[in-house]
């Protein structure tokens, strides 16, 4: 990502400098004879800021509470304080009053980088549609930082981080990527240090009409799917045992060869690895968490999830969370029964411990998830559930970072979690609201009052009015 242009190319220069020298940072060598444990670690620095003091905001702080005036302290890249009338003590101040804070957008099903705009065949790296099974590819090795799509969430939708999935053509469609949403060169520079790796998986129609419609392949039908998740967990149990005999010293055991796919589907069982699992329909959601039971692997989330409301009190008591659309149904036959009030249900069928997510699966739905969330919220409430702001803002903020496996990290804005903050020009459930501020570990990575001081895709330079304008 490169600064957007605003006084020619001398401008451009200390950031380009900045840039190849991060690019040409090689990464430590291992001792001889030894394998990377991580072989693509995270890259990711939290950018030199300044001490922050939000002063007088109206708060939604992501755990079910709303704060009326108040002040945020962030400080090291983290929350330092939050409280009334706190002292300055040489902090940069940030004046909020009237205004409506939340913790950085979280968005728990994106495709921003593997399918990056424009929408050409040279930019779709989401589907790996050469075998049912592909768990041995990582979303993140087409990643495309360049994407518009992440600057355009970070700026319209308050977006601050980001799993990026493989598509959903395969029944198991690869390793997906926790993604800090800041401008970047290579994917590395933005990869989520603290979050887990996941596993994409896949019910129903997709991968019956990619391998078995016309094509005399399986899976054709459900029955296949099911078969052919069980048979990669059986055939992953079998190197999983191989390998902990060899490493447990069993006389006459023998180390399996490397296998990336069983080393992720191993991942998994050792629970190591967190599920992502497309799922629309109710009985496949239960068949799936019969699956998981038969192997002795938890799924985090069903994503999309257009029948949860059906299972809302199995999935809190099950601790699994739905990503969901607010509004999205009938589009194909398994979509056919999804309702708009679906992600309230979820919510209130356990409010304590149900786990309702809004999420986007779109270049532009990711960049209205607060929208989003408040025609949820509004759907809810029409059907008499009594769903207030401070709650619904944790469908988008909270409960993505719990799927994610970083809700100890972000989602909420508590005392020494990462400074993920938005600023809102007015209440974050209107149509009209737009991020005026957004922080991403305490350093402000966009403001509307000086947007041409923030960086621009690379791909947009040349193309936007104030590069044309600027072109001799």
């Amino acid at each position: 990502m490169t600064p957007r242009p605003t006084a020619g190319l001398p401008a451009l220069v200390p950031a380009l400098l900045g840039l190849l020298l991060v690019a040409c940072r090689a990464p430590e060598a291992p001792p001889a004879g030894t394998a990377l444990a991580d072989p693509f670690p995270s890259q990711y620095r939290v950018a030199p800021h300044p001490e922050q003091l939000i002063r007088g905001a109206i708060v939604l702080d992501g755990t079910g509470r709303r704060l009326e005036g108040v002040d945020l302290r962030l400080r090291e890249g983290r929350i330092a304080a939050i409280g009334e009338n706190l002292p300055v003590d040489g902090a940069e101040v940030v004046e909020a009053a009237g205004r409506w804070v939340t913790p950085g957008i979280i968005d728990a099903h994106s495709h921003l980088g593997v399918y990056a705009t424009p929408e050409v065949w040279a930019n779709a790296e989401g589907n790996e549609l050469t075998a049912p099974v592909t768990a041995e590819v990582w979303a993140e090795h087409g990643v495309w930082p360049q994407d518009p799509g992440f600057q355009a969430a970070r700026e319209n939708g308050g977006v601050t981080t980001l799993l990026v999935l493989p598509g959903s053509g395969n029944l198991i469609g690869g390793r997906g990527v926790t993604l800090k949403n800041v401008a970047a060169t290579t994917y590395q520079e933005m990869k989520h240090p603290q979050a887990p790796p996941v596993l994409k998986m896949a019910c129903g129609e997709n991968p019956r009409r990619v391998y078995g419609e016309g094509k005399k392949q399986a899976p054709a039908t459900r029955m296949a799917n099911v078969a052919g998740y069980r048979q990669a967990f059986i055939d992953a149990q079998i190197w999983r045992q191989k390998r902990d005999d060899a490493a447990g010293g069993k006389e006459g055991a023998k180390a399996p060869d490397r296998d990336l796919q069983m080393e992720t589907l191993a991942g998994v069982l050792d629970g190591q690895i967190l599920v992502q699992n497309h799922c629309y329909r109710a009985d496949e959601m239960a068949v799936m968490l019969d699956v998981a039971r038969e192997f002795g692997f938890r799924i985090t989330a069903f994503h999309h999830a257009v029948e949860a409301y059906k299972l809302g009190p199995t999935l809190a008591r099950e601790g699994v969370c739905a990503a969901m659309w607010a509004d999205w149904w009938g589009f194909k036959m398994e979509a056919f029964d999804g309702i708009r009030e679906n992600i309230a249900l979820v919510h209130a069928a356990d409010p304590a411990r149900s786990c309702a997510i809004v999420h986007s699966d779109d270049a532009y739905g990711i960049q209205r998830l607060n929208q989003e969330a408040a025609k949820a919220m509004a759907a809810g409430q029409r059907a008499g559930l009594a769903i207030a702001p401070e709650v619904a803002i944790q469908w988008i903020t909270r409960n993505p970072a719990r799927a994610l496996g970083i809700e100890a990290h972000t989602g909420t804005l508590e005392v020494g979690k990462a400074a993920d903050v938005v600023i809102w020009d007015r209440d974050p459930f209107s149509v009209y609201a737009l991020p005026q501020q957004v922080y991403i570990d305490g350093s402000r990575r966009y403001d509307r009052r000086q947007p041409a001081a923030e960086p621009e895709s690379d791909f947009l330079l040349g193309l936007t009015p104030a590069a044309l304008e600027s072109a001799p």
